[in-house]
């Protein structure tokens, strides 16, 4: 089976990053092609208004692969947020050219403020949508006929996708990918990428032990800091009282005054999504894994964890685990060939990435988060 094909619009002043997580969750995914050899899931091109290289909100300069008027048929198409694309002979001209576009392409896809863009072809009226949080009500205000939900990462009604903000694009990527092959190629993504498969909590998460530290005093700060660390200690109010040096009593009510939710149920879900890390990456049996996030046993765990994410630990792990190991030599997740060859590396060719020789980067890390 041939590359499914996934168009990036392009155009001046686009957030680099929106278009280039997305771009490298994308080129990340291989397959076996039935010969023993890994072959590319998709071919990712970069689609430009013209045909000449433009710069990101950042400076970073990218080289179209083609342009609108030059583009083959696409299978996903995507389109990144940026400030460029708020311009309004900007807009009138995308959005144009995604109305024709739409007749012949699977699906459709915005990350963050590219939903500017596809917004105004007025295929999204009516339909659910999410964009950045900074931009939520100006959005909705803009464009009155969208269904928007505010807190979700991304959202899927019908062949259109929209994500939240930045690295929610690759969040999508993700989703899209699993749409695709399944789980286990979405997770072997996942881990390349030194990222999560799937992120708990919608968009204002900003994950929980962050938003700890940024609303907190000092003492908080580094109180969670030490709660994440050692999830096998004694949390109690007590003990975690001691180390805030306060008493119980002001403790609790400090604590849930900061971060409306009480110690129990923070420290209760801090554990189960450890656990949940480890249930994914390890081997170790269920009665470990409990023993290891804090758990008095594995009934408890086993309970706990279903109340909260509807699933067993053990189908949580045969769903989203690694897949089987191989022998002392694994595949290489990357096919034999030099890496600059990589799409990363054509989109920043002709950049200021051209004179350390190496791919652009891209951000590799996300933060976790510890809602549910």
């Amino acid at each position: 089976m041939a590359p499914l094909r996934v168009g990036f619009l392009g155009y001046e002043q686009t957030n680099a990053l929106d278009l280039v997580g997305p771009a490298e969750a994308f080129a990340s995914a291989f397959r076996q092609n039935g010969k023993g050899k890994l072959e590319r899931c998709y071919e990712v091109s970069i689609i430009g208004l013209t045909q000449r290289s433009f710069a990101a909100e950042s400076g970073i300069i990218f080289q179209p692969t083609t342009t609108i008027g030059e583009a083959p048929k696409l299978d996903t198409l995507i389109i990144p947020g940026g400030c460029g694309l708020r311009l309004p002979e900007v807009n009138r001209k995308v959005a144009k050219w995604i109305v024709e576009k739409a007749k012949e392409t699977r699906r459709i896809a915005s990350v963050c403020t590219g939903i500017y863009g596809l917004a105004a072809t007025g295929l999204l009226d009516g339909r659910r949508v999410t964009t950045h949080w900074r931009f939520i009500a100006d959005v909705a205000k803009r464009f009155p006929k969208l269904r928007m939900e505010p807190n979700a990462l991304f959202v899927k009604d019908g062949q259109f996708y929209s994500s939240a903000g930045i690295t929610a694009g690759i969040d999508l990527a993700l989703a899209l990918i699993e749409e695709d092959f399944g789980s286990k190629m979405a997770l072997a993504v996942a881990r390349e990428m030194v990222v999560y498969l799937k992120r708990s909590g919608g968009q204002e998460q900003y994950s929980e032990p962050l938003q700890f530290q940024t609303n907190s005093s000092d003492r908080f700060a580094e109180l969670v800091t030490w709660m994440t660390n050692n999830p096998r200690k004694e949390m109690s109010v007590e003990s975690l009282a001691r180390r805030a040096c306060l008493s119980p009593r002001q403790f609790f009510r400090r604590f849930k005054e900061h971060f409306g939710s009480s110690p129990a149920l923070f420290v209760e879900t801090l554990r189960l999504n450890e656990a949940r890390r480890r249930l994914s990456v390890g081997e170790t049996s269920i009665e470990n894994v409990a023993e290891s996030v804090g758990f008095d046993g594995a009934d408890s765990f086993r309970r706990a964890f279903q109340r909260r994410f509807r699933v067993t630990p053990s189908k949580y792990r045969r769903s989203f685990g690694l897949p089987a190991k191989h022998g002392p030599n694994p595949p290489s997740p990357c096919p034999p060939v030099c890496r600059s060859e990589s799409v990363l590396w054509r989109i920043g060719r002709t950049g200021p990435v051209a004179t350390t020789g190496s791919a652009a980067p891209s951000e590799r890390f996300r933060r976790r988060s510890l809602q549910s």
